[in-house]
C-alpha cells in the first residue's frame, strides 16, 4: 500500500434539472478558449487583424473534434464493431463518454484552419506558428478530462503521486489500487513545452512554420514514452503501441520540416490593417479642389469663374485692375502707353527697371524677408495697390472687374 497517492473524483458528470455537465467536456472547451485566447494575443502582436483567430477557431474546433473522434475509432474499432466489443456501435458518435485521437484532430482542425486562411488571404504557416503555444496549453488542461473520466492510466505503481481508480473501471489490474496518472505527466508536459515554443519562437525568431514543426517534435518525444506507460487496450507493432510507431513518424517529418525551412525569409501574409490615415490620400488630393478652402483651391476658381478656354498668357494682358487703363503696368508686352514715357523722362523708373526691382524684391521674399511695401511704378503713389484687392476674387464679379479694366484695345482678348 502506498504512503500517499491521488484519489480520483467521485464522479464526472453534474445535473442541472435534466441537463448534464460533464467533466470531460468542460476540459475541452477550457482548452479551446485557452487556445483561442493566447493565440489572439499572440496573433496581434504580431501585427496581423484583432479577430482572426476566433473567425479562424469557427473552422478549427469542428473539424478538429470530428478528426479527433474519428482517428479514435478507426483505431480502436474493436471497441465499436468487434463481436465482443463493450460499446454499443451508435456509442462511437458519443463524443462525451471520451475518446479523442490528438493525431486526428490537429490533421482535421489544421485543414479547416486551412479553408479559414485561404478565405481570408491569410498564411497559414504565420497561423500555426502563432497558435503552436496555445494548442499545447489547450491539450495540458484537455487531458484533466481523462482524470474525471478515470481513464488512460499508466500501469501500477507504488510512488507518492500514484492515482487511484476504480476496480470496476476497463484496464485495471485485480489486486492494484494505484497506477501511474499518465494524464497529469502529459499535462505538465505540454505546458512546458508551451513555454519552451514561445521562448525559442523569441530567441531564434522562428518563421515559416517552424514553431509550428518545434511543437510537434517536442509533443511527440513525450507522447512515446508516457504512451509506453499505459495499459489500455491497444494495437501493437513489433512490441511497440500504434501510437509510439504515429509519434516515431511524425517526429522524423517535423524534424525534417524545421531543417527543410530554415533558409525561408519570404514575407507572410498576416492580414494586417494599415496604420496610415485613411484621409491622407484625401487631403493631399484636395490641395487644388476648389471645394476644400486651400489657397490653390481659391485660385483654381477664380481661374474657373473667367470663363473655359483661357489662353496662355492672357493674365498678363490685362491690367491692374486698381488704377486706369491707361496705367497699365508695364513689361505686360503691350505697347507702354504716353504716360509711362513721360514718367521715365521725369525719372521714375522704366519698365525694365521696375521688373528688375520687382524680381530683387521676390528673391528677398524667397528668403523669409518681408519686401518693403512700395507704390507700383506704373502711376501715382496715390494710387498704389490696395493688398486687399491683389487677392483673386470669387465668382463673376472678379471676371467682371478684370474686363472693365482692359483698355478699349485689348477687351476682345479676353
Amino acid at each position: 500500500m502506498p504512503l500517499a497517492s491521488i484519489p480520483s473524483p467521485s464522479q464526472g458528470v453534474w445535473y442541472i434539472g435534466v441537463v448534464p455537465i460533464r467533466a470531460y467536456a468542460l476540459c475541452i472547451v477550457l482548452g479551446v478558449i485557452a487556445a483561442v485566447v493566447i493565440g489572439e494575443r499572440r496573433w496581434r502582436a504580431r501585427g496581423g487583424a484583432p479577430g482572426t483567430i476566433v473567425d479562424l477557431a469557427v473552422w478549427a474546433v469542428p473539424f478538429g473534434l470530428v478528426g479527433g473522434r474519428l482517428y479514435h475509432v478507426l483505431t480502436d474499432w474493436q471497441l465499436y464493431f468487434a463481436e465482443d466489443a463493450p460499446n454499443e456501435p451508435i456509442e462511437a458518435l458519443f463524443i462525451w463518454q471520451g475518446g479523442l485521437g490528438i493525431w486526428g484532430a490537429i490533421a482535421l482542425g489544421a485543414l479547416g484552419v486551412w479553408f479559414g486562411c485561404r478565405s481570408r488571404g491569410i498564411s497559414l504557416s504565420a497561423v500555426a506558428d502563432t497558435v503552436a503555444p496555445g494548442v499545447a496549453v489547450a491539450q495540458a488542461i484537455g487531458r484533466w478530462g481523462n482524470y474525471f473520466n478515470q481513464e488512460l492510466f499508466g500501469s501500477p505503481t507504488d510512488l507518492p503521486w500514484g492515482l487511484e481508480i476504480d476496480p470496476d473501471k476497463p484496464g485495471t489490474i485485480p489486486g492494484e489500487d494505484t497506477y501511474h496518472p499518465t494524464f497529469l505527466y502529459e499535462s505538465i508536459w505540454d505546458l512546458a513545452l508551451a513555454f519552451v515554443l514561445i521562448w525559442a519562437g523569441r530567441k531564434f525568431a522562428l518563421r515559416h512554420g517552424r514553431v509550428f514543426a518545434l511543437y510537434v517534435a517536442g509533443y511527440t518525444v513525450g507522447r512515446f514514452w508516457i504512451e509506453g506507460l499505459r495499459i489500455d487496450t491497444a494495437h501493437h507493432i513489433l512490441g511497440l503501441r500504434l501510437n509510439q510507431w504515429t509519434s516515431i513518424i511524425l517526429l522524423l517529418g517535423a524534424l525534417a520540416y524545421f531543417w527543410w525551412a530554415r533558409g525561408k525569409t519570404g514575407e507572410e501574409s498576416v492580414g494586417a490593417v494599415s496604420g496610415d490615415d485613411p484621409d491622407g490620400d484625401a487631403e493631399s488630393d484636395s490641395e487644388g479642389d476648389p471645394a476644400s478652402g486651400s489657397e490653390g483651391g481659391k485660385v483654381a476658381a477664380a481661374t474657373a469663374a473667367t470663363g473655359e478656354g483661357t489662353e496662355p498668357g492672357a493674365a498678363e494682358d490685362a491690367a491692374d485692375p486698381a488704377h486706369r487703363a491707361d496705367q497699365a503696368d508695364p513689361g505686360s508686352g503691350d505697347s507702354a502707353p504716353a504716360g509711362a514715357e513721360t514718367a521715365e523722362a521725369d525719372g521714375e523708373p522704366s519698365g525694365a527697371t521696375a521688373a528688375s526691382e520687382e524680381s530683387t524684391t521676390g528673391e528677398g521674399a524667397a528668403d523669409g524677408a518681408e519686401p518693403a511695401e512700395a507704390a507700383d511704378p506704373a502711376h501715382r503713389a496715390d494710387q498704389a495697390d490696395d493688398p486687399e484687392q491683389d487677392t483673386a476674387a470669387d465668382g463673376d464679379g472678379a471676371s467682371q472687374e478684370r474686363v472693365s479694366a482692359l483698355p478699349e484695345g485689348e477687351k476682345g482678348k479676353s
